[in-house]
């Protein structure tokens, strides 16, 4: 048995945040759009679930065409079982990560991030699976001092800390 690698870029133009993850069942897209509009009123976002038996669909759902449209372009480029991706738009993932994760089919979260992603997918004669993902840029150095504080700063501006 024979693994080929590929390299799939997540296309983000407009470089939403988006939450990539595994899942497990038919029912996850409708789960995550509740959890989604449950945690954050008047929500905007777009989910695509790659469903990995039967008819083999990308499934989807959302409250904002456009980034439902990106979802499930993303998810068919993907093609690969039971991964969901979320766009978000006007909120962070940690307004909905803790609800994500909360929802029972819910297997692993690989990425919550606006930065560009790439993910790492395995393909045998069976299918396609997620086996990591690129999360942005390489680090660079050690934060200095100068840094820490900018850091501090930007948390309590953007209202994360007090």
């Amino acid at each position: 048995m024979s693994v080929t690698l590929e390299v799939v870029p997540i296309e983000n133009p407009e470089a939403h945040n988006l939450i990539l993850g595994q899942s497990h069942f038919i029912k996850t897209v409708e789960d995550l759009h509740e959890a989604l509009v449950g945690a954050v009123p008047g929500a905007k976002f777009g989910i695509a679930f790659c469903e990995a038996s039967d008819v083999c669909l990308v499934r989807r759902s959302g409250t904002d065409p456009a980034l439902v449209e990106l979802a499930q372009k993303n998810a068919l480029a993907l093609g690969t079982g039971h991964a969901f991706l979320i766009f978000l738009k006007g909120f962070y993932p940690i307004n909905v990560l803790n609800a994500v994760k909360q929802v029972p089919e819910v297997c692993r979260i690989f990425c919550a991030t606006a930065n560009p992603v790439q993910v790492v997918v395995g393909r045998t004669a069976q299918g396609r699976g997620i086996l990591g993902v690129i999360d942005g840029f390489a680090s660079q150095g050690i934060e200095t001092e100068a840094d820490a504080q900018k850091r501090r700063e930007l948390l309590r501006r953007i209202g994360y800390k007090l």
